[in-house]
């Protein structure tokens, strides 16, 4: 995959758009001018997660002992779930944030940032793609760095656009993921299949 292809795959499955209703509801009980710093301080953690996944992620499945091709088709299956939840939302979300408490890590940061779906795609992308470290680190930087605007902005986004303006543009980024997960999956597929030739 090139640097624009990897940017844009990392920045639908960050999904920061999708997450607006997310920051807005666990942020509701922040004094309104540190808002922004807190945004600010989830992604960077977000970001730093993400960062560890892309260094330690071949000694990770080592240490596993799990192969390039199985993480592929993984990665494809947990891409797809993630998109059809964007494309059908359900009541359960949140992941059960105590509003009434400053987020620190959790659930901003992990697991709205750097989820199971975030973290499996730059492990993907990560050892599949080796000698390509430096075009996957600055594409995560550059799809972060987009994503930490438009969630700084959250509030302004919500009250601009409404609700169901969100709601349609999260279902189309899930329609566009659905079929980047069906290609992942299908590349993990071929490469078992041709290893028992």
């Amino acid at each position: 995959m090139n640097f624009l292809s990897t940017t844009i795959l990392l920045f639908l499955v960050i999904d920061p758009i999708g997450n607006i209703p997310i920051f807005l509801a666990a942020l509701r009980s922040v004094p309104e001018e540190r808002r922004l710093l807190v945004t600010l301080r989830e992604c960077a953690l977000g970001f730093g997660i993400l960062v560890l996944f892309m260094l330690f992620g071949r000694v990770f499945l080592q240490m596993l002992n799990l192969s390039e091709t199985s993480l592929g088709i993984t990665g494809g299956i947990i891409l797809f779930l993630i998109a059809i939840r964007m494309i059908f939302p359900t009541s359960e979300h949140l992941f059960g944030v105590n509003t009434g408490v400053e987020p620190l890590l959790f659930p901003l940061a992990v697991p709205t940032i750097a989820g199971p779906s975030a973290l499996a795609t730059v492990l993907l992308l990560a050892t599949r793609e080796p000698g390509g470290f430096w075009i996957v680190l600055a594409a995560v930087a550059v799809a972060m760095g987009l994503s930490t605007l438009i969630l700084a902005a959250s509030g302004m986004i919500a009250k601009l656009v409404g609700r169901r303006v969100l709601s349609a543009a999260e279902r189309l980024m899930g329609l566009i993921l659905t079929a980047v997960a069906v290609e992942l999956f299908l590349q993990g597929v071929r490469t078992f299949v041709l290893s028992l030739r």
